[in-house]
């Protein structure tokens, strides 16, 4: 089997791209953004940015469903994501109104620290990563989220945030970003 190509130097530096851009809409945002309805989108600007840190803690957790699935026959991983997928309605609901919730909790004021800490702990592990692992992949519940895959490697895995943050960044109605919502260049 040959080599996987992985650049783990790009797949980090889009892990930094987005804590830099993230802490600039923060501190750019006024006392009014907070609450404003975004485009496209059920959440306020507050609950979004809250949800495209989620993102990234969610990611956490598919790292090692891919590190146990990746080791079983691909049936297994099927089977589990045509479940999934046939849970797509609860799924939504669950993930709009706990992005609602969790933004009280990590509100303007603590999801900053948050983004820095789960970037951190993801880099980490990126680093760690053996070239086996990153051979091994499992199969997705594509209702669940646009940028899903019918199958996944765990470097796409790695790559999902980035995609996921980029497309919410454009839904943000924040002063600081309606002169462009097109999310600064990936590296």
């Amino acid at each position: 089997m040959s080599e996987p190509v992985i650049d783990r130097a790009a797949l980090a530096a889009d892990f930094e791209r987005a804590r830099a851009d993230f802490q600039l809409l923060l501190s750019s945002a006024n006392d009014l953004d907070w609450k404003k309805p975004t485009s496209g989108t059920r959440w306020t600007n507050e609950q979004l940015l809250f949800h495209m840190v989620f993102g990234y803690m969610v990611v956490r957790r598919l790292l090692i469903l891919v590190r146990a699935f990746g080791r079983l026959p691909d049936g297994a991983s099927r089977s589990f994501a045509r479940l999934l997928d046939a849970a797509t309605r609860p799924f939504h609901a669950i993930n709009y109104y706990g992005s609602c919730a969790a933004a009280l909790v990590f509100n303007r004021r603590r999801m900053g620290k948050k983004m820095d800490r789960v970037i951190e702990k993801l880099e980490g592990s990126l680093a760690r990563e053996s070239v086996d692992a990153f051979r091994r992949g499992m199969h997705y519940p594509r209702g669940w989220d646009p940028y899903f895959r019918d199958y996944m490697t765990l470097a796409d895995v790695y790559a999902y945030p980035g995609r996921h943050y980029d497309h919410h960044r454009r839904q943000l109605t924040l002063n600081a970003v309606d002169e462009s919502r097109q999310p600064p260049p990936q590296g």
